[in-house]
């Protein structure tokens, strides 16, 4: 009966999450892509932030719908400008 139970909810788990890829102005260091993760690990429902320098992009994993202008006004907050490029289900 365990078994069953826990292949029933296996479904809604897999596209629990989001995923938001935002193109980001003005980083020219490796510290500028530290800030940028450290505010965005701010903003409530984030899972997982990855901020990568050579294309200026950030690649967030959240868990709540419609947190999307948080993120960018995270990014705002460390002293950059944000553009949501896509978003996504996670599975």
């Amino acid at each position: 009966m365990k078994k069953l139970l826990i292949t029933l909810s296996l479904p809604t788990l897999i596209f629990a999450y989001q995923k938001a890829i935002i193109k980001i102005e003005g980083m020219t260091c490796p510290l500028c892509t530290m800030a940028v993760k450290k505010s965005l690990k701010k903003v409530n429902g984030v899972i997982k932030v990855k901020v990568k320098l050579n294309t200026k992009k950030a690649t967030v994993i959240y868990k709540k719908e419609g947190i999307e202008d948080k993120l960018i006004k995270a990014i705002k907050k460390a002293g950059y400008n944000g553009k949501l490029m896509q978003t996504s289900k996670e599975p």
